[in-house]
């Protein structure tokens, strides 16, 4: 019986591709080549499925020119590569990774806080630059991270795990802004009291933001919602690039009508705004939140358990469009 065609659209680890193998006959990219719109719908023709992440764009115009497609299995909780409606219009799966990957990227969430309020980055560069020449009262002094007010922006599993590694563990006051506020039972579990976005802005100390990016949240972050901030107060987003107005915080930053930021996302990424890499007072990572090896690996898994469950067994884990599998 012949085997389902598939592509590995991005270099994926040695062991995901060996099972993938078991499976499929499977087209990889472990040179990590970038590829054109172009260059990747003409390697989806004839696959069955696709193994991709957050770069690659499947939208009307890629499924156009790729009909044998039936699912794409995004390595990644995010999905805003894919254009769900016009997959569901196509008959395509979407299929992400959550849950795996929630209580690594809480930490990181976590940590891009501490070392943006306790301004790390600023002081290695110093540092490192040999300009540590003496002690003094107010060298690096950031704002208190125990005791102060977390304030998130998007409360799903990973604002959950941020609320909880707060108020457990750093007695922080929580507060939370949310499409659909949290039961009861999680509130409690998370310490965390509801609060308009206003009253969000208005009363953090450390806004973190971790909601998902759609065309509604576009620069759900931007000037005069900067501009509501305290002056003292840090902003961190690990959400998705393009939630922040990145040309606006940098200018925010710049005039410090916020103390500093702490971003893993960019708009454009891997581009970032070049005003952003001339403000001292933010702290750049390269969308590294997910990023530790047993997390990856086990994102990969269950991307690669989507693609078998789908095209062998017709049972998917985690599909984003389920309408799909009853038309």
């Amino acid at each position: 019986m012949t085997k389902p065609r598939i592509l590995v659209a991005r270099a994926v680890f040695p062991e995901t591709l060996a099972r993938l193998s078991q499976h499929f006959e499977v087209e990889s990219n472990q040179a990590d080549a970038t590829w054109t719109r172009q260059e990747l719908a003409q390697r989806l023709q004839g696959k069955a499925g696709a193994f991709t992440t957050g770069t690659e764009r499947i939208d009307a115009e890629v499924l156009a020119a790729c009909p044998d497609l039936k699912i794409c299995a995004n390595m990644a909780v995010g999905y805003n590569n894919f254009d769900i409606p016009a997959m569901t219009a196509r008959k395509v799966l979407g299929t992400n990774t959550p849950d795996v990957l929630t209580e690594t990227t809480a930490d990181f969430g976590f940590a891009l806080l501490m070392a943006t309020a306790r301004r790390i980055t600023e002081s290695e560069h110093y540092l490192r630059a040999g300009q540590w020449t003496k002690w003094s009262y107010d060298m690096f002094a950031g704002a208190e991270v125990h005791g102060s007010t977390l304030g998130i922006l998007g409360m799903g599993r990973i604002g959950q795990g941020i609320a909880k590694r707060g108020a457990h563990g750093f007695g922080m006051n929580v507060i939370y802004h949310n499409r659909s506020r949290l039961s009861p039972e999680l509130e409690a579990e998370c310490k965390a009291r509801y609060v308009s976005k206003d009253e969000l802005l208005k009363t953090a100390d450390h806004l973190v933001l971790v909601l998902p990016y759609s065309v509604e949240s576009h620069h759900t972050i931007g000037a005069q919602e900067l501009a509501r901030m305290k002056p003292t107060a840090t902003l961190v987003n690990v959400a998705r690039g393009g939630i922040v107005d990145d040309a606006a915080l940098a200018q925010a930053l710049r005039d410090k009508r916020i103390a500093a930021a702490g971003l893993d996302v960019f708009e454009g990424e891997p581009k970032v705004h070049p005003d952003l890499l001339t403000v001292p007072n933010v702290v750049l990572t390269p969308h590294i939140a997910s990023a530790t090896v047993p997390t990856r690996k086990a994102m990969a898994n269950l991307a690669a358990d989507n693609l078998v469950g789908f095209l062998v067994n017709g049972k998917p884990l985690t599909p984003l469009n389920p309408e799909v599998l009853t038309k």
